[in-house]
């Protein structure tokens, strides 16, 4: 474990030992991830109702997605999770180079992710393809309901892609830390929790692309 195998590593005053310190932080990690899952489990069932009573709506308006650019986002997450497991790896062996290069990369991979993200809302306002009273389309003008599947879509994309971006703010966190030595071999909670957190965003986002883009 991080903290109980390195005597140089002191628990703060309001733990009994290092090990009980490394416990809590990760119970703490692991509750407050279950909170991020039940949230999005609960779009997800939200989805699912109105998908199985206008199945019309979402088959339409998945068309108007576009699925290179989701497999590529889906692509890029994939890899920045491998980046970001690199990194607690580095910090673990204390290559600190190495671990500041894989989380670098992890965080341009975020953002990476964040432009696409970009230009794919562009092109959805530019068309008229909103949530509610904003929809103009009039290609799915014919259709009952044609805003309600981009509600889900903007919803459920716009949460995670604060999350995405929250995730890269926290990486970066964990990056200062380790330039700063103030996380290594010794002492890596920091970078375990924030990985977990991202292999969470990352792996919501593979729930996510096939509902939205191939559910046509």
């Amino acid at each position: 474990m991080s903290t109980a195998k390195h005597a140089e590593f002191h628990h703060a005053h309001h733990f009994d030992s290092a090990e009980h310190q490394y416990d809590a932080s990760k119970q703490g990690i692991w509750l407050f991830l279950v909170t991020e899952i039940l949230m999005f489990g609960a779009l997800f069932v939200g989805y699912t109702i109105y998908h199985s009573l206008y199945p019309e709506v979402f088959h339409a308006g998945s068309h108007h997605l576009s699925v290179p650019m989701g497999a590529f986002n889906t692509v890029v997450l994939l890899f920045s999770s491998f980046t970001m497991a690199l990194g607690i790896h580095y910090v673990q062996v204390d290559k600190k180079k190495e671990a500041i290069i894989a989380l670098a990369v992890t965080v341009l991979c975020a953002l990476t992710f964040m432009v696409v993200k970009y230009f794919e809302y562009s092109a959805k306002i530019h068309h008229g393809l909103l949530p509610g009273k904003f929809f103009t389309n009039t290609e799915m003008g014919d259709i009952k309901n044609a805003a309600m599947f981009f509600g889900f879509y903007f919803v459920m994309t716009g949460i995670h892609g604060s999350h995405v971006l929250i995730g890269a703010g926290l990486i970066v966190w964990v990056m200062i830390k380790v330039i700063k030595g103030e996380v290594n071999s010794s002492y890596y909670t920091p970078v375990e929790g924030v990985g977990l957190f991202w292999h969470v965003v990352d792996l919501i986002w593979i729930y996510l692309f096939p509902l939205l883009y191939l559910v046509s």
